[in-house]
């Protein structure tokens, strides 16, 4: 069947008037784990929605480390699933290997991490997308966008080519733009012909290279590392979006003639190993948790529960740390091949070795990438140096000196935006209805892509549908900070998440992320009618447990059965996967009359010395499970075990989070305080030049916003809090002359 493409022209009131190939509500450019989310979200919002990438057979491909969470990163997979995202079920369905992290230390830092099947996650999305209604895949490459531009009679199609751009009626004086960035410089196309940039344009539809056009209501860009990549294996170098793969120079081209401010980041991967050719023996064994932790809130019990798989423990030699300071000129981030900035928190073993001199051996894991092949992924070796000597330095490591290496580590440079550029709604504000998320903003890691990904194709069809836009702050989520970071901060390297990121993060837990962000999840229409009934029921059981412990005294009775449980009764389902104590010798005496919740406020007591005067009190509570979710031990289910313990941690240190809770309150109060869009910083006097012109780079939506610019004083802040009164009164004065 042939396709004959649309004319442009001018309809009857005198606006411009497109015909397309196709017409979809919402576009999504790249199908990496922010591509996903966001067409996912979108198709469930009930809006046709196309998702285009390179190549569909890669969809959702780990690039990097074939594994899920770890420190705030787990923390970053729970909220996607509570708002209704799909990377936490489909990690729980191919993972291979689950670890809870940082349980020595508080709950706020508790993150769960999952080794993942490469291959299994791939197919596992992929059938997820293609089963989701009002959802299309497409594989075609992206060469620029279809704008509007608010003047009369014009709409641009931005495209790289000889220097200009087609108007939909005539050609556009737009002057020439350099066809290749600077390598590691910012890079800004300042677009002014005549007074464009003080008008917002809008994004009208995409270009494919085919010739095809693709009309849309919003667009989501979600490239990953393909704007213009080039990767880097010693002195060698070539174009490529990850090993094997073009990278996408068109798309990358045309958004540079956005106007858009961005810059050059860099990233690394380490190489890969046959796993028949190492000597196991030579590592100690990192096995999994006996009762994996879930990513999701739907997941009962993960699929590989009794069939995890091990990783190991290597550790880099003196003779490593010779080979490496001997040929540490040939690495391209030393040899001046490479400018750009690289990830501070997951830096090169070349990096490792010239900045931590005095450290005489470095920790790296080996850990499986399936279990379908012998490939080996050699965590904390990332390297761009020579392939023969990335061979010389794993025959430096015991056990590795036999292994046979399947493909070499490398380094990627590849184009960025600026966030700052960006709303709190992940929106550009220059160019109305485009979307941006993932590595593009300066992030890195599969889970603060998914996380943008998430919120982008939810507000992108929140504006389609022209409604109120999602919004969190900092006091909701680590999804919220991220985001607050990247469009008040900005970031000159790839940007990672912590926990020490949050200003209250006992009250951002993974236990909670549900409580949360749920509730939003279910306005926006992401959360199902049979998993808002669970969360409600969730909900009941907690606050119903809550109030009896809060109600119900001590006994010597009760009293006995604690010291009963602390004999690895009760307790042999460890809520933490750790030994026994004895709570009868180590506590204080306890007064009878104290509630359970005061006696739980006690650091020697923990909820699973409770568990026997729970059933006999609260049976309902227990037994809950499916035919098919078998209980993860003796005595508790592993739904059963987190909610008895997130009761715990809400009991136990109530009173710093009602601390917190009152600190978080005042700062509401400041986000409160918005910052007018006609606020003229360069009117306010006592205000520094520097403050106005960060001010007016960032364009803060409130007082809290502006406080957190680097840079920006509280001094400077208090002024504008003045002044948004003062020119208020005048524009109100002007108004009525």
């Amino acid at each position: 069947m042939k396709v004959r493409l649309g004319v442009e022209g001018l309809d009857a009131g005198g606006n411009v008037s497109m015909q397309f190939t196709e017409q979809f509500d919402l576009v999504v450019v790249g199908a990496g784990h922010a591509g996903c989310e966001a067409a996912v979200a979108a198709a469930r919002m009930g809006l046709k929605t196309a998702l285009y990438t390179l190549n569909v057979d890669l969809i959702a491909q780990m690039s990097c480390n074939p594994a899920v969470g770890g420190i705030a990163k787990g923390h970053l997979v729970r909220e996607v699933d509570a708002l209704g995202g799909i990377m936490g079920e489909i990690t729980d369905a191919v993972g291979i290997q689950f670890r809870l992290l940082n349980t020595s230390r508080g709950p706020a830092v508790w993150s769960p991490r999952a080794q993942c099947d490469k291959q299994a996650y791939r197919f596992e999305m992929r059938e997820v997308l293609e089963s989701q209604p009002n959802l299309k895949i497409k594989q075609a490459e992206v060469a620029g966008l279809i704008l509007e531009d608010p003047g009369p009679h014009s709409a641009f199609r931005m495209q790289p080519g000889n220097g200009t751009e087609e108007l939909a009626a005539e050609r556009s004086p737009l002057s020439a733009q350099s066809d290749q960035p600077e390598n590691g410089t910012h890079f800004t196309e300042d677009f002014e012909p005549g007074t464009e940039n003080s008008r917002r344009r809008r994004v009208l539809g995409i270009d494919l290279r085919d010739g095809r056009r693709v009309g849309a209501g919003a667009v989501v860009i979600t490239t990953g590392t393909f704007l213009n990549g080039l990767i880097h294996c010693g002195e060698q170098q070539y174009p490529a979006g990850r090993s094997g793969e073009p990278a996408a120079v068109l798309l990358g081209e045309s958004l540079k003639k956005l106007g858009l401010r961005g810059c050059r980041l860099k990233t690394g991967t380490p190489p890969r190993l046959d796993g028949r050719t190492i000597d196991w023996s030579r590592f100690r064994e990192q096995p999994g948790d006996a009762d994996p932790t879930p990513f999701s809130f739907r997941t009962k019990r993960v699929a590989h529960h009794d069939s995890q798989v091990p990783c190991y423990i290597a550790w880099t030699t003196a003779e490593t740390h010779r080979i490496i300071r001997e040929n540490v000129h040939r690495s391209p981030m030393y040899s001046g091949q490479i400018q750009s900035i690289g990830p501070r928190y997951c830096p090169s073993i070349e990096d490792k070795i010239v900045k931590f001199p005095d450290k005489a051996m470095h920790q790296l894991f080996l850990e499986p990438e399936g279990l379908n092949t012998h490939e080996i992924y050699v965590n904390g070796m990332s390297t761009s140096l020579p392939v023969e000597v990335q061979l010389a330095i794993l025959k430096s490591i015991p056990g590795l000196e036999n292994a046979e290496m399947l493909r070499p580590g490398y380094a990627i440079e590849y184009d960025s935006i600026d966030p700052t550029e960006l709303e709190r709604t992940l929106e550009t504000k220059k160019i109305a209805g485009l979307f941006l998320a993932g590595q593009i903003n300066g992030t890195s890691g599969y889970e603060e892509a998914a996380c943008q990904g998430l919120m982008a194709g939810i507000n992108a069809a929140l504006k389609v549908k022209d409604e109120a836009p999602l919004i969190l702050n900092r006091t909701e989520a680590y999804t919220a900070i991220l985001i607050d970071d990247l469009i008040s901060k900005g970031t000159n390297e790839p940007y990672r998440m912590f926990t020490s990121r949050a200003e209250f993060r006992l009250h951002l837990r993974i236990d909670n992320a549900d409580r949360r962000l749920t509730p939003h999840g279910r306005r926006v229409g992401l959360i199902s009618e049979e998993a808002w009934g669970e969360f409600q029921a969730k909900q009941r059981r907690f606050e119903d447990l809550k109030q009896w412990l809060e109600k119900t005294k001590l006994t010597s009775s009760m009293l006995d059965q604690i010291a009963a449980s602390s004999q690895c009764g009760e307790r042999a389902a460890p809520l933490l996967q750790n030994g026994c104590s004895s709570p009868a010798a180590e506590m204080t005496p306890a007064p009878m009359g104290l509630t359970l919740a005061q006696l739980l406020k006690r650091p020697e007591i923990e909820v699973g010395h409770l568990v026997q005067i729970l059933r006999q009190s609260k049976p309902e509570f227990f037994g809950r499970d499916s035919a098919g979710s078998q209980p993860s031990t003796a005595s508790l289910s592993s739904a059963e075990r987190h909610e008895l313990k997130s009761l715990e941690t809400e009991i136990k240190y109530e009173g710093y989070l009602l601390q917190q809770q009152r600190a978080i309150d005042r700062l509401k109060k400041s986000e409160q305080r918005t910052i007018p869009d006609w606020f003229n910083y360069g009117s306010v006097s006592g205000l520094s030049r520097e403050m106005q012109e960060k001010l007016a780079k960032i364009q803060p939506r409130t007082l809290a916003q502006a406080s957190r610019i680097p840079g920006v004083t509280p001094a400077a802040v208090s002024l504008v809090n003045v002044y948004i009164e003062i020119q208020a009164r005048r524009r109100e004065q002007a108004a009525a002359m």
